[in-house]
């Protein structure tokens, strides 16, 4: 034991006037409490310990801090007292200190020991500052004072983190240091304010809510008269594997090399060895195939031999898939013994001069994520004892592993969607392979290749739900709106004519009154229907606004008609409204219900699946073997989905019919299938971020579905489309064998109409030959 005094702060405590002093009474009382209620022999003990104090005639009063060394057998009592009975002074680090002071005044040597070194300031932020270290004081201070005299309870630990380098190791060692002020009473010195213990809570909860109590309770108010008890514990374990979680949660994106040597650094410090080396081995994906990761840790023992540099992407695979199969663990202090030099996969391990060999499969929710190497090179060795010591960071050093893999799988996504788009997930594969590959020469510093993703020999399906006669209609609104405009501004002209007899009011009535005829007649286009909108929302707009405050008289006139014409909410945009409102209906229905579909549509078959907005919704739906490469293709796929284009052209007509209760302005929907019975080739364009049509013979196919959309019947004025039905337009009859087998079923099932219209259509720009069928919905 040692009697001597030492600044436990590290010389970190500011000024503080406190009237705090040592006195052994609030321990005296607590032990006369003791023998009051003690039974056992422990009584005896504090009995004997009480006879000392009496018969010394030790102060009962304030003992300074100078003169606390007279009294070392005293203090050794009380040690004894307090102290774990079987517990070793050697091992255990254990103090008296001044009540609210840093000062140790007694204390075990092991205490001492640790307390003299010099504390690290490390990257963990340990050391906290002189403003942090007197924040805290006060809060133990104010936590006293509560407890104490209002018996107002709020919970207070004051803890202390302290690393140092272990002179033996070179790694670091972590200590908590733990304050109780059981032996300290606390009495004020005048009488005691009322609190509001609402605010009271409040302020312990900020960062300097110490600042307000001190307002209302001044320390010079408060006397503190005991000594508290200092203990300080070995936490290197606990700190090392906190260190690994922080690094973990503070992670800085493009940081990865330090980030791993930190971890590596705390597995060191956990098994308190500089000669044992870690590795980390990522079990990174690219469809479900495991590849090679990036990310090296630590020595890298394991990207040499299982890296590309000794293995082909195929042989890595195979490897990987293998142990990823039957993940088992492997321990050997020697690998280079003559047991273990019949194993062959050991080898590689062997040539690079490895000795002791752990390697440990980590797993986040039952997922391997990668594997933990811990070794040794040429004759340095460890036991199971060190490799139990890790257990404790297995699962943080997995969850940095799992972090690895996400932030790889979002590098890949974000090269997909930087040079791609966002892709579905029957062709994710191919632009996963192809983001793999860039991303691969880029981590090597090769060239850049633009790899071009393409599907080749697929079914294309086309199909569009179209709103009838929607520039007309739409035509109509703007006509009706515009017209509406101009008679409520002519109104307005009119009555303000008698207050503002100016030049620009008369020529404002002019050409309202040439607007007005245009519209009546019919004579817009638009560029006229842009100046008219120009005229009505620009020019007569802001001069009324300006006549309105230049004349109040005019005020209330204008106010009425601006809100009247109000961009958004005026009553005269009702007509484009109400088309706008049903044209939207109408769109939000069918686009979530082929939302829906889609995902059903992938359980028969992977299909690539893309829809169009425009005045309703357009489809192009591709199937083929090279969509899926691993899963056979059968025509009957195909024909499923022919089957699917049928009936749901069905559903979706009967859809939009039971929304016209809600539509403000009744619209009907006309539906069309392009027949294309041959296979074509796509490929992925970068400028659009969409697929397309590839090869002069396949771009046919796009012109025709271009032109089709207001096809006539041959020798009419006629449109093919018509609400209420179904066509289906192909060029050969073979193009639609497949079909026909489906129609029947539909007629006979009584979802389409018996009959069935074969036309032939007029000739397109470009193209003749065109052929339909039409057939009528059931409802």
């Amino acid at each position: 034991m040692k009697n001597e005094v030492l600044d436990v702060s590290g010389m970190r405590a500011l000024p503080l006037d406190l009237d705090s002093a040592i006195s052994f009474m609030p321990y005296i009382r607590f032990l006369e409490q003791r023998v009051a209620e003690e039974k056992t022999l422990k009584s005896a003990f504090y009995k004997n310990i009480l006879t000392y104090f009496h018969e010394h005639q030790i102060p009962q009063g304030e003992i300074p801090l100078d003169e606390v060394h007279r009294y070392g057998d005293f203090l050794e009592y009380v040690y004894s007292s307090l102290s774990a009975p079987l517990a070793s002074e050697h091992k255990l680090a254990w103090g008296m200190c001044m009540p609210l002071y840093p000062h140790i005044f007694y204390g075990t040597d092991l205490l001492f020991e640790m307390l003299n070194m010099k504390p690290l300031e490390t990257q963990f932020e340990l050391q906290k500052s002189p403003e942090d270290y007197q924040r805290e004081r006060l809060h133990l201070i104010y936590t006293l004072i509560l407890q104490r005299l209002y018996n107002f309870q709020v919970p207070v630990k004051i803890q202390q983190y302290h690393a140092w380098t272990d002179t033996q190791t070179g790694l670091y060692r972590y200590y908590e240091v733990l304050v109780s002020p059981e032996f300290v009473e606390v009495s004020a010195t005048q009488e005691l304010p009322e609190l509001n213990f609402v605010e009271i809570y409040a302020h312990f909860s900020e960062k300097d809510g110490h600042l307000q109590l001190q307002k209302v309770l001044p320390l010079d108010m408060f006397r503190f008269r005991g000594f508290a008890v200092i203990t300080v514990s070995d936490v290197t374990a606990k700190m090392a594997v906190e260190n690994i979680k922080k690094v973990q949660f503070n992670r800085i994106p493009g940081d990865s090399p330090n980030r791993y040597q930190r971890i590596i650094q705390s597995l060191k410090t956990l098994v308190q060895s500089n000669r044992i080396e870690f590795d980390l081995f990522p079990f990174v994906r690219v469809n479900g195939q495991a590849v090679y990761g990036y990310g090296q840790a630590g020595t890298g023992v394991l990207f040499q031999i299982w890296g590309e540099n000794r293995l082909t992407p195929e042989e890595f695979r195979r490897q990987a898939e293998g142990y990823a199969a039957k993940p088992n663990s492997f321990f050997s202090p020697d690998i280079q013994g003559e047991d273990e030099r019949q194993i062959g996969w050991l080898a590689p391990f062997r040539d690079l001069n490895v000795r002791s060999l752990a390697l440990v499969p980590l797993f986040v929710e039952q997922k391997l994520v990668g594997v933990l190497c811990m070794h040794t090179w040429d004759d340095e060795r460890f036991d199971e004892k060190k490799l139990a010591s890790l257990e404790m960071a297995f699962a943080p050093v997995a969850q940095l592993l799992n972090t690895y893999i996400e932030e790889f799988d979002l590098e890949l996504e974000s090269i997909i969607k930087e040079k791609f788009t966002s892709i579905q997930p029957a062709v994710q594969w191919k632009f996963n392979e192809s983001a793999w590959h860039y991303l691969h020469r880029r981590k090597k510093g090769l060239p850049e290749v633009s790899e071009n993703i393409a599907f080749f020999d697929v079914y294309p399906l086309y199909g569009a739900i179209d709103i009838r006669n929607s520039t007309n209609e739409r035509n109509t609104s703007i006509r009706a709106d515009l017209g509406h405009y101009l008679d409520l501004l002519h109104e307005l002209l009119d009555a303000l004519a008698s207050l503002d007899r100016s030049s620009l009011m008369q020529e404002l009535r002019f050409h309202c009154t040439r607007w007005r005829q245009a519209v009546a007649q019919g004579e817009l286009n638009s560029t006229s229907e842009n100046n008219l909108n120009t005229f009505l929302n620009e020019e007569a707009r802001n001069y009324l606004i300006h006549l309105s405050q230049q004349d109040v008289r005019t005020a209330p006139l204008i106010d009425q008609y601006l809100g009247i014409t109000h961009p958004a909410q005026g009553e005269v945009h009702r007509h484009r409204q109400e088309l706008d409102q049903s044209m939207e209906l109408i769109n939000t229905a069918v686009n979530r219900y082929f939302e829906n579909q889609k995902e059903a549509l992938q359980l028969s078959y992977p299909c690539y699946f893309e829809k169009f907005r425009t005045d309703g919704i357009e489809y192009d739906i591709y199937i083929g073997q090279s969509i899926s490469p691993d899963r056979p293709f059968n025509h009957f796929h195909l024909k499923n989905l022919r089957l699917w284009q049928l009936s749901s052209m069905i559903e979706v007509a009967k859809l939009t019919r039971g929304l016209l209760g809600e539509m403000p302005k009744e619209l009907h929907t006309t539906q069309l299938i392009f027949v294309h019975n041959h296979m074509i080739d796509i490929s992925f364009r970068a400028d659009e971020r969409k697929f397309d049509v590839e090869g002069a013979y396949n771009i046919r196919y796009q012109m025709i579905k271009k032109r089709i959309d207001k096809v006539r019947i041959k020798h009419s004025q006629e449109r093919l489309t018509q609400p209420d039905k179904i066509a289906l337009i192909y060029l050969h009859q073979r193009d639609i064998e497949d079909y026909l087998p489906f129609i029947q079923y539909l007629q006979e099932t009584n979802a389409l109409e018996a009959a069935t219209e074969e036309l032939e259509l007029e000739d397109l720009q470009g193209l003749s030959g065109l052929r339909a069928l039409r057939l009528g919905i059931v409802y």
